[in-house]
């Protein structure tokens, strides 16, 4: 079994070498289906920028993702398809012009769009798309008044209780729906024949008692806000295009951010700027920078991954035995080191203690760091720190920030610590508990635990620990996984908790942890692997994927390894399955193994089938290596 661990990891290693950039960093692409695609096609036919080579690369990668019954899929098991997507990509096709209403496979996914429902049943996120760009009204009545900008932060709910993903996205939504903006060109298809019925109002809300209650509160508290409604209108119209502006990385994006970039665009005009003002081409050459080739197809991915790529597979190559002196590992953490964070952002309103110190997920963000990615980087340069001053610097400035962004629950968030409010729920915005909260998480806080007992000897009788511990024990599920906010999904979050209770020093007898490890093992399928269905996270609870992967199959073995004196009978196997299945190239390997929303954006990191069965090989080796 060591030998072929060895032939395994000498295999994986020998890869990871060859597609190094010469910059250090791994650069593998973040796919996130199709949404970005056709939102650059719209986005470049509104604004009449006729670049045919990139709209025909991009329309053939939509075409090559179609289903045989004419729809689109978020992912393999999704079912017949769906329908958000699948009007995203009729949409855009039809604007790009290679391809005509009356082509086959254009009929194909009218069919479907109408067989489910047309338009009224999209995504809300689509609805906006469609109606700035003239396919459908905008609602008479939107739940958030732009004003909102304007409260204190004593007030219940305001501007800093989002998410900076959901103040990102729901700042320029918030101008385009005060200004009921739209734009048409000559080239815009008419989608009026995808609804049975003519919806003038597409926009359904949820309606309840309690939210119409709020919303006389938050129309209260603008109401006594010092000004005449004219002038605070104008104001809040000022601070919300200001809050865009003042957060554009150095590569024209907004926050780097392919949602949040595209809806800027389109504020922007809607305030007057010009299609060709300079902040306007900038951030669409941002996003253009985004481009990636995947089997030989063109894709606009959402955001550029290679901090996240480059912080987790340094740390791996090392668990490996890859030694800090190689030139592989220097290129990667010279890399990290440059990319920590220096300035203040957003995070600091909710954190004004934290010092700057945290890693971004991509090399162009500059002030939207994250808790996963500092970890992550933090790993990876973990055996350097005593070698140069400089890098003492880093390593203490990246714990800083790191403990500074811990939730009072005790648990991590990722981007913004305390943005979980309870009454963000009654907001009557779809899906409003991934787009607008950044709660505490079994995955983050299971991580920032692990990181912490193995590099800095902070084990579980130091408070941040204690607290992160609990948190983890108060969030475990009764079957005895624990749910993953960013990844698919109780497999992920289970292995997140696992490995950092078990580095702090929770011993395998506890009964969380005996909890835990049963469950994984239930689920193990006979092959010796594990898979588990994007399904879980809309459906909060478990479904298996009926099959095995190599990156679930990583995770739960990984989390067994961790708490198990010798390997069993269950980790032998599924170190078996990996090993026969490193080559591996088919669905299972393109499944995404990441969300971002629940039902709605999931994403494939190609990174991972490298990182995670080289960690877990590594873990194998060294800890039973050692034993035997």
């Amino acid at each position: 079994m060591f030998d072929k661990v060895n032939f395994g990891l000498e295999q994986l290693i020998d890869t990871l070498r060859k597609e190094q950039s010469s910059n250090g960093a791994w650069k593998y692409p973040f796919e996130t289906g199709i949404s970005t695609d056709c939102y650059m096609i719209i986005l470049l036919r509104s604004l009449e920028i006729n670049d045919e080579k990139l709209i025909q690369q991009l329309t053939e990668r939509v075409l090559s993702r179609q289903e045989e019954n004419g729809a689109w899929k978020l992912f393999y098991d999704e079912g017949d398809g769906n329908i958000s997507a699948t009007v995203e990509a009729y949409y855009s096709l039809l604007y790009a012009g290679h391809i005509e209403k009356k082509d086959t496979r254009m009929k194909r996914a009218k069919s479907f769009i109408i067989k489910n429902g047309g338009l009224k049943n999209i995504h809300m996120f689509t609805k906006f798309m469609l109606a700035l760009t003239g396919q459908q009204k905008w609602p008479a009545f939107f739940p958030l008044p732009l004003e909102l900008i304007l409260l204190p932060q004593s007030f219940p709910i305001h501007f800093y209780s989002f998410s900076v993903f959901g103040r990102a996205n729901l700042t320029p939504i918030m101008i385009l729906a005060d200004k009921k903006f739209s734009l048409s060109t000559n080239k815009s298809p008419n989608l009026s024949d995808l609804n049975n019925q003519r919806d003038e109002d597409g926009f359904n809300f949820r309606d309840s008692q309690e939210w119409r209650s709020f919303y006389s509160d938050i129309k209260q508290s603008i109401s006594r806000l010092i000004g005449l409604p004219r002038h605070l209108h104008q104001l809040a119209t000022e601070q919300a295009k200001q809050y865009m502006l003042r957060r554009i990385e150095p590569d024209g994006t907004f926050l780097g951010y392919f949602s949040s970039t595209f809806l800027m665009i389109f504020a922007l005009l809607s305030l007057g700027y010009s299609k060709q003002h300079p902040i306007i081409i900038n951030a669409v050459n941002g996003l253009k920078g985004m481009k990636t080739v995947i089997n030989g197809h063109v894709h606009m991915q959402y955001t550029i991954a290679d901090v996240w790529n480059t912080s987790l597979l340094g740390y791996a190559l090392q668990e490996a035995g890859v030694p800090t002196t190689d030139s592989m590992i220097k290129k990667a953490n010279h890399y990290l080191l440059k990319h920590q964070h220096v300035k203040y952002g957003d995070w600091a309103v909710q954190n004004p203690s934290g010092f700057p110190g945290g890693w971004g997920f991509a090399d162009m963000n500059t002030i939207h760091p994250d808790v996963d990615d500092t970890t992550a980087s933090l790993r990876s340069i973990a055996r350097i720190v005593k070698k140069e001053p400089i890098n003492r610097q880093a390593w203490d400035r990246g714990i800083q920030w790191l403990l500074t962004m811990q939730n009072d629950d005790g648990g991590w968030p990722a981007f913004e610590k305390n943005t979980d409010s309870k009454l963000l729920s009654i907001l009557p915005i779809e899906k409003a508990e991934y787009i607008l909260t950044d709660p505490s998480s079994a995955d983050l806080t299971g991580r920032a635990l692990e990181y912490l007992g193995k590099y800095t000897n902070l084990l579980n009788h130091h408070p941040s620990v204690k607290s992160g511990v609990q948190w983890l024990y108060k969030n475990q599920e009764k079957n005895g996984s624990w749910y993953g906010r960013w990844g698919i999904c109780y497999i992920y979050g289970t292995w997140g908790a696992v490995t950092g209770l078990s580095a702090v020093g929770i011993l395998p007898t506890k009964s969380s942890i005996k909890r835990a490890v049963t469950w994984l093992e239930s689920i193990q399928n006979q092959d010796g692997g594990w898979g588990e269905s994007c399904k879980s996270d809309s459906k909060n609870k478990y479904v298996p994927l009926k099959t095995s992967t190599l990156t679930h199959t990583a995770w739960a073995v990984d989390a067994l390894i961790s708490v198990s004196d010798k390997p069993t009978k269950k980790i032998n196997k599924g170190i078996k399955f990996l090993i026969s299945n490193l080559d591996r190239d088919d669905w299972t390997t393109k499944y995404p193994k990441g969300q971002g929303m629940a039902g709605d954006f999931y994403i494939h990191y190609h990174s991972y089938r490298y990182i995670f069965p080289l960690l877990a090989l590594a873990h194998y080796k060294k800890k039973y290596t050692r034993k035997s």
